[in-house]
């Protein structure tokens, strides 16, 4: 997918969740104050941070998109990487947050002399499940679509709104039943997964600005398509980073001994330019040529010597 697109389409969904986001705060407020629902007030606070991290997601998302220059000459990726840390950190922040009120209405027994909630309250916990949750799959849809993490780490932010709705509603009708120690128990579990998920994310984002390989799945398909272009004779190494949303792949091929430079030139630009169209989250492919011999094949993950290495590790320093 073009990288246009891919903003197109990023920036397009996460707009689409501000608004929404905004309008369903507004809702929660009204029905939290005219519900006599604290719990109801808190979830439309969660929402309204919702608005934030989607605007953060937009400014990762639009750095990142921008074209490499005299002082990012491998481009920007990594700066939505950046959003999807921020992202989880707030995310983490969040669910701390519930998990901390939970605990503490239980120790102080604050949850017996809680004002009771009505069926306006309730309405709008029942509301905020359905719409929270038809934005988190949309907006991951957009995430897979695209490989964005920092939408990946927004969709989730909407999931844990509605799995903090779901508490909220567990609350409001357990209030309303008699039992409103429900409401802090669920808090602490909603918690416990909005944590998972922070975590999650974050390691995710980590990878991604670490050099991490991308998987092996992948890294197979890929060595595959080499192996099988015209003129390869074997593939001697393969090695990927993930870059931000994008992947860059340097490997060694070995072509006849006896080819002219032009002749083993073109081989070489064929494998670039067929594993960038065929793989579309690969930004760049650098080949390296080297002569074939019968029995000079590099068993993959096999042995090999020190000078091997120290020209792997020359050429991915140079890559």
């Amino acid at each position: 997918m073009h990288e246009n697109n891919i903003e197109k389409i990023a920036v397009r969904t996460a707009i689409v969740t501000i608004i929404m986001n905004t309008l369903l705060t507004a809702f929660k407020f009204l029905a939290g104050f005219l519900g006599h629902s604290l719990a109801m007030i808190s979830d439309a606070i969660h929402s309204a941070s919702d608005v934030l991290s989607t605007v953060i997601v937009i400014i990762g998302i639009k750095i990142s998109a921008k074209a490499a220059d005299k002082d990012h000459e491998f481009g920007h990726e990594r700066y939505e990487c950046v959003a999807a840390i921020l992202l989880a950190v707030l995310l983490f922040i969040t669910g701390a947050g519930i998990g901390y009120s939970g605990v503490t209405n239980i120790i102080n027994g604050s949850y017996k002399t809680a004002e009771l909630p009505d069926y306006l309250a309730m309405s709008a916990a029942i509301a905020s499940i359905v719409i929270k949750e038809a934005m988190f799959w949309y907006t991951w849809a957009a995430a897979k679509k695209t490989n964005s993490g920092a939408l990946k780490a927004d969709a989730w932010h909407h999931r844990s709104d509605a799995l903090s709705s779901v508490g909220s509603l567990i609350g409001i009708v357990g209030a309303m039943c008699g039992v409103p120690v429900l409401d802090s128990i669920a808090a602490i579990v909603i918690c416990l997964l909005i944590l998972k998920a922070a975590i999650s994310i974050f390691i995710d984002a980590i990878n991604k600005m670490t050099d991490k390989a991308c998987d092996v799945k992948t890294e197979t398909a890929i060595r595959d398509f080499i192996a099988s272009c015209e003129g390869v004779k074997n593939v001697d190494s393969l090695m990927t980073r993930l870059f931000g949303n994008r992947i860059y792949v340097v490997t060694e091929i070995a072509c006849d001994e006896n080819l002219l430079l032009s002749a083993a030139h073109e081989i070489a630009e064929a494998v670039h330019d067929g594993v960038e169209e065929n793989f579309p989250l690969v930004k760049h492919v650098t080949v390296h040529v080297n002569p074939y011999a019968e029995g000079s094949e590099i068993e993959s993950g096999g042995e090999q010597s020190e000078e091997e290495k120290e020209e792997k590790e020359t050429d991915i320093n140079n890559a």
